[in-house]
């Protein structure tokens, strides 16, 4: 359970490359390209100064505005509500600033080598997130249908745990040839990646992720699949995601996206923040110390816009909240693509009629979360038991359970400091459940579920102050946390994220380029933000006339050699 992944690719006699997000829908290495001294291209000179749309403050909007500006174009920012999108780092009123909850992304692999280019860029710190028996977690309660089992490591789980633990490696070897990709994924073995890629999207596509268990012999138990949907490896329980395509799953194995994580101190949302303040030293047309900040208006961003169409010339037309009306000759859309559908008004010229369906058939899960601040990490006390006589176990541990709660995480910051629960971290169904409840409602659910596995612990006498929560499908400019594609949406997923690709695109629907977690192939982490970003400063570039350097091509120089695998549509 400390690991997504079965160790096929370990070997005692050799030292594996680094995984990293490279595939397998596009093998493209983004993190060599941010890294290349030659920078990621430039524009003709007199494109300088022009301005772009970027809709959308998260991760993907800011990456993007923010290697616009070092190209020498203008990005204007347009942001419904707060720089950072999912990436918001909240605090508790009336507690000390060092206590932050993270109501969107909290955890972070290290196969997000293009995220780590900016986390490294902006000088945050990481350090490793207490996952289920992860290294750093001290101990992990495993409570299902009332048997509580307490461990430090997965063998003081009972014998079923690691049962299960094997039957996903082996269902992973046999259904997904695990070891072979992942091999050629550290090595960058483009064609061998596009080899086996090709035949399990054409062989899976239609599959589900509980489909695919149960076409296992490993799996032929249900308990085991029940168990393995409650508690699952890495970070939890895989339950809510058994109806989306497996395909969606082999992507965060192969990439080992659900190991290893590491948090960001002091908060995820500092990383748009400090893009968005931050004065690159090599930039181009602009004076030095010019930053997003000062780029814009009294350091703002513009506001949510309302109406998005086209006019003459091709052009993109962005009518905003305080009704100013600005056009553009490029812009990049960066929000949740449902935007397009509810919050936006749009003329339907603005994109071919499959990316509508595309973006229409767009799935979301929902995900809500809640978070106490406590007086200090109270769960490292050792437990006695009724004569009084120590245990050796932890008086509380990170929890994985079927009951509402689903997961506990517990995030301290040193003996006697205040610290921080998150009570209940939960998905789709189980999300929906907490939906009508106020903040201090589900947390009296979540203490009564947690007295209940623990009897003997007063968490409330802890609690310095008042809950936090978010239901992500209740955020009215999200509507859902991220995107997960169903079985038969392969297609679907491909047009968005080769958007950007415009030259195979009518002259009258180029212009607007699509970005963000919700268009890349690994939705639900934030590399993927950063990548389709990049992609659409790629498109962007082009589209003004520009060019990378030879000696450093980009994602669409590159793209005929690696483009994704194409379906039939008959």
């Amino acid at each position: 359970m400390t690991s997504t992944v079965p160790n096929a690719v370990e070997h005692a006699d050799e030292q594996q490359p680094p995984i990293t997000m490279f595939g397998p829908d596009f093998p493209y290495a983004y993190d060599d390209f941010l890294a290349h001294p030659a920078g990621l291209g430039q524009v003709p000179a007199t494109e300088h100064g022009t301005e772009v749309a970027v809709i959308g403050g998260g991760l993907s909007g800011i990456v993007a505005a923010y290697e616009l500006m070092k190209m020498g174009l203008k990005p204007v920012v347009y942001e419904a509500d707060r720089i950072g999108g999912r990436l918001r780092t909240v605090g508790f009123e009336g507690c000390d600033p060092s206590l932050t909850a993270e109501m969107g992304a909290m955890r972070f692999p290290p196969s997000s080598t293009a995220l780590q280019h900016y986390i490294d860029l902006v000088g945050l710190e990481t350090r490793p997130f207490p996952n289920p028996l992860a290294e750093v977690t001290p101990s992990t309660v495993v409570d299902l249908k009332g048997e509580t089992h307490y461990a430090e490591t997965l063998d003081d789980l009972p014998q079923v745990y690691r049962d299960v633990a094997d039957a996903w490696a082996t269902c992973l070897e046999e259904g997904a040839d695990f070891s072979d990709m992942n091999r050629a994924m550290r090595e960058r073995d483009v064609r061998r990646i596009r080899e086996i890629w090709a035949r399990l999207v054409e062989k899976l596509d239609n599959q589900t992720f509980y489909g695919f268990l149960c076409d296992s012999e490993a799996f032929k138990s249900f308990r085991h699949r029940e168990i393995f949907g409650q508690v699952g490896f890495g970070t939890g329980g895989w339950d809510t995601d058994f109806p989306n395509s497996i395909l969606e799953i082999l992507r965060v194995v192969y990439t080992e996206a659900d190991d290893h994580h590491r948090g960001i101190v002091g908060g995820s949302q500092q990383l748009p923040l400090r893009l968005w303040e931050r004065e690159p030293e090599k930039i181009v047309h602009w004076p030095y110390g010019t930053s997003l900040k000062s780029l814009h208006v009294d350091g703002a961003p513009r506001p949510a816009v309302t109406r998005l169409h086209r006019t003459a010339g091709n052009h993109i037309t962005v009518t905003d909240a305080d009704g100013d009306i600005r056009t553009y000759r490029a812009a990049i859309f960066t929000a949740q693509s449902w935007m397009l559908l509810s919050k936006v008004a749009c003329d339907d010229s603005l994109f071919p009629i499959d990316h509508w369906t595309a973006i229409e058939r767009t799935h979301y899960m929902e995900s809500s979360k809640l978070f106490v601040p406590v007086d200090r990490p109270f769960w490292r006390d050792k437990a006695v038991d009724d004569r009084g006589n120590p245990t050796g176990r932890d008086v509380m541990s990170m929890t994985l359970t079927d009951r509402m709660t689903r997961g506990t995480y517990l995030l301290d910051n040193g003996p006697d400091r205040p610290a921080v629960i998150c009570l209940s971290y939960t998905w789709c169904d189980d999300s929906l459940k907490w939906l009508p409840l106020s903040a201090n409602e589900r947390m009296e659910v979540m203490l009564k579920s947690l007295g209940e596995i623990y009897p003997g612990v007063d968490i409330r006498k802890h609690i310095i102050g008042s809950p936090v929560t978010v239901s992500w499908e209740n955020e009215p400019y999200f509507m859902g946390a991220f995107k997960a594609n169903l079985p038969g949406h392969y297609r679907y997923q491909r047009r968005l994220f080769t958007h950007f690709m415009q030259d195979r695109l009518p002259e009258d629907k180029r212009g607007i380029f699509l970005a963000g977690d919700d268009i890349s192939w690994t939705a639900g982490w934030a590399e993927g933000a950063v990548q389709t970003a990049l992609n659409a400063v790629w498109g962007v570039m082009h589209h003004f006339g520009g060019a990378t350097d030879p000696a450093n091509p980009g994602p669409g120089d590159l793209y005929d050699e690696i483009a994704p695998v194409e379906l039939p549509e008959d």
